[in-house]
């Protein structure tokens, strides 16, 4: 058999075409042609060839009945597309091939899959990314895979911190509390629910971040952790105004134990005029005073 790839590629294009001489689709025997193309492809940094073999050994793998290694081919597939900078293949590659890992009932690669394509989208795509981030955490939380998920939910809401998306991020960090709060988990459900009230904080949103406090503080696991120590001192320096507190508490080892997007945040706190703030929740409790 020739070794040219070029030729097997057209060799196994034939065998899945029906002609009056050939009534069925000789799959198998296209898929491994087309397997050999994509390797000698590759080996001569054919990337974009390549890709084109990979999809239709795919497709071969599907044709016989095995989803796992069409997924693989797909995931392939995927890489070289990342490798030519073709961002739409990239999310549309791994996303099939997550759909076919489901179609194995293989929930942990389906969201890799899904998770692989965020990560590569992050810079270019950034929304892409998000959606595909939340879709591979969904795929786990239906399998009762939470715990699975958890570098998927911070990987999520670093994305929205760098589009400025304050409290999206902070509800991304609140899910993260939630599946660890599933898993017992209780570090990471402590470290989460103060990492969403510092979110909310950079965001100029004292209200927010007191009222995710509070809510969270119903939690007996947080309401007893250094966490909820923590985002207390920082709240009450905020309502006194006190800017060397705030720098104090958000340079503590509690808060240098949390994500790294986090204590870059944390950092730069107080963000705004925390004077301002203190006016305007004395200006709230005055609403009804005329004199």
């Amino acid at each position: 058999m020739s070794s040219d790839p070029e030729k097997m590629m057209s060799k196994a294009d034939k065998m899945t075409k029906l002609t009056l001489t050939r009534w069925s689709a000789d799959w198998r025997g296209a898929t491994e042609l087309y397997e050999q193309a994509a390797n000698g492809f590759r080996a001569s940094s054919k990337y974009e060839k390549a890709k084109v073999a990979l999809e239709k050994a795919s497709k071969g793998q599907e044709m016989q009945s095995s989803p796992w290694d069409a997924a693989k081919h797909m995931e392939s597939a995927a890489a070289l597309a990342q490798k030519l900078s073709i961002w739409n293949e990239v999310a549309d590659f791994y996303r099939k091939a997550s759909e076919l890992y489901v179609e194995c009932g293989r929930a942990q690669p389906a969201s890799d899959a899904l998770g692989k394509a965020a990560r590569a989208l992050e810079e270019v795509k950034p929304e892409d990314a998000i959606q595909l981030y939340t879709d591979a955490c969904e795929i786990l939380e239906e399998d009762g895979r939470d715990q699975m998920a958890f570098d998927l939910y911070r990987a999520c809401a670093s994305v929205y911190i760098k589009l400025e998306k304050f409290a999206d991020a902070a509800t991304f960090f609140l899910r993260l509390g939630v599946a660890a709060d599933k898993c017992d988990a209780t570090n990471s459900q402590c470290k989460a629910y103060l990492s969403a009230i510092i979110v909310y904080l950079y965001g100029h949103d004292l209200k927010q971040a007191e009222k995710c406090y509070n809510d969270c503080s119903q939690i007996d696991a947080f309401l007893k952790s250094d966490q909820n120590r923590t985002a207390s001192r920082l709240l009450t320096a905020y309502n006194e105004g006190d800017i060397e507190e705030i720098k104090k508490v958000a340079c503590s080892s509690t808060v240098n134990n949390l994500d790294h997007a986090i204590i870059k945040l944390a950092r730069k706190l107080p963000t705004g005029d925390v004077t301002a703030v203190q006016m305007n929740a004395g200006d709230d409790l005055d609403e009804d005073d005329l004199t």
